[in-house]
């Protein structure tokens, strides 16, 4: 009995230090810029095709750039959609972008707005997390 209570003891020792030590990708900072990986995080916003995961680069409360991941959208609107809106965030504080609305590229309307719903997400992130 009593082996068995130092083995139980042991193995919820092991699993509560292991929960502990779980590393959380979605966000990072490398040279004082948070990167927040919407991968995660967004993995329910979806496009036309599939999830639009994104990597949004924040200095000092402010967009740096957004990065667009691989993603299932069809290349053609894709193209055109990041064409369109990739630059829209680039120096915009934290709090503009949670509440500006950035119009989206006509034809690609689902990718437009998958891509919006992760920047607003990932800024949201950032805010609570950082």
């Amino acid at each position: 009995m009593k082996k068995t209570i130092i083995s139980c003891t042991c193995l919820m020792m092991a699993v509560l230090l292991m929960s502990a030590n779980k590393k959380d990708d979605t966000m990072v900072k490398e040279n004082g810029v948070y990167i927040v990986n919407t991968t995660t995080l967004g993995k329910d916003v979806k496009g036309y095709e599939g999830p639009t995961p994104l990597k949004v680069y924040i200095k000092s409360g402010k967009i740096q750039k957004i990065e667009f991941l691989e993603n299932q959208e069809t290349p053609k609107y894709w193209k055109a959609c990041v064409n369109h809106i990739q630059n829209k965030w680039d120096g915009m504080t934290v709090k503009d972008a949670k509440t500006k609305e950035v119009d989206g590229r006509t034809g690609a309307t689902y990718s437009s707005d998958a891509v919006k719903k992760n920047v607003k997400l990932a800024v949201e992130y950032y805010e609570k997390n950082k």
